[in-house]
This record gives C-alpha cells, sequence and structure tokens, in this order.
C-alpha cells in the first residue's frame, strides 16, 4: 500500500478521539492528525491539508457545523464526515445542507465506520442517519 490518506479528527472528548483514532491507524490505512474543537480544526485544516476530515457537530467553542462552513469555503471539495451521538433529521439536514460528505452516528459499529469512510473517500456518499 501507498501512501497513507491523512485523517483530520475533530472531537471535544479525548476518548472518542482516543477511539476513532485507534480504529483508524489499526487499519493502516490512515494517518491521525487531532483537533478539540471548530477554531483548532479550521487551523489544521490550512496546515495540514488533509484529505479528509471526521468532526463531531457539537462542540465548544466552534460547533462542527460552523467549522464546515469554513471549510467548504476555502475549499469546496474538501471530504467532511459529521459525526454526531444523536443523529436527528433536523441535525443531518443542517449538515448535508452545509457540504457535508457524510454522516456518521458515533454508535455506529466499527467495521461499519471504516467501511463509510472509505465509500466517502470514493465519492459515494450518502446519508446515514437512520
Amino acid at each position: 500500500m501507498s501512501e497513507q490518506t491523512k485523517i483530520l479528527l475533530v472531537d471535544d472528548e479525548d476518548h472518542i478521539r482516543a477511539f476513532l483514532k485507534a480504529l483508524l491507524k489499526q487499519s493502516g490505512q490512515y494517518r491521525v492528525v487531532e483537533a478539540r474543537d471548530g477554531n483548532e480544526a479550521l487551523a489544521l485544516f490550512e496546515s495540514e491539508r488533509p484529505d479528509a476530515v471526521m468532526m463531531d457537530i457539537n462542540m465548544p467553542v466552534m460547533d462542527g457545523v460552523s467549522a464546515l462552513r469554513q471549510m467548504r469555503e476555502q475549499d469546496p471539495e474538501a471530504v467532511v464526515v459529521m459525526l454526531t451521538a444523536k443523529a436527528t433529521e433536523y441535525a443531518v439536514r443542517e449538515c448535508l445542507h452545509a457540504g457535508a460528505s457524510n454522516f456518521i452516528r458515533k454508535d455506529t459499529p466499527k467495521e461499519r465506520i471504516l467501511a463509510l469512510l472509505q465509500e466517502t473517500l470514493a465519492g459515494d456518499t450518502h446519508d446515514q442517519s437512520e
């Protein structure tokens, strides 16, 4: 396998970031850069130029939807997968309207998270609110 895909992982909860980072690194396909909020995410998005972003919706300082909008302004082709513990119809619509590439619930099985990320990176996006 050639170069690893760089993922910017954004979540204010340390244990969620640790879980997702371990999952992504264990697959051997991903290199992970971490941020705790939307402000950190925007700075790293600009400096690190990740291949994709996995970002929580609800965070202090700057929420994920606001950060998503700014990322899409910087790069209209940015691949941004939104993460949440509870997927309300409103939240899904708001994220997709703001330009999210996909939407994954945090309670999704590990194998499915990896599959959805791979599908999203391949350009096969769809609503994961169910």
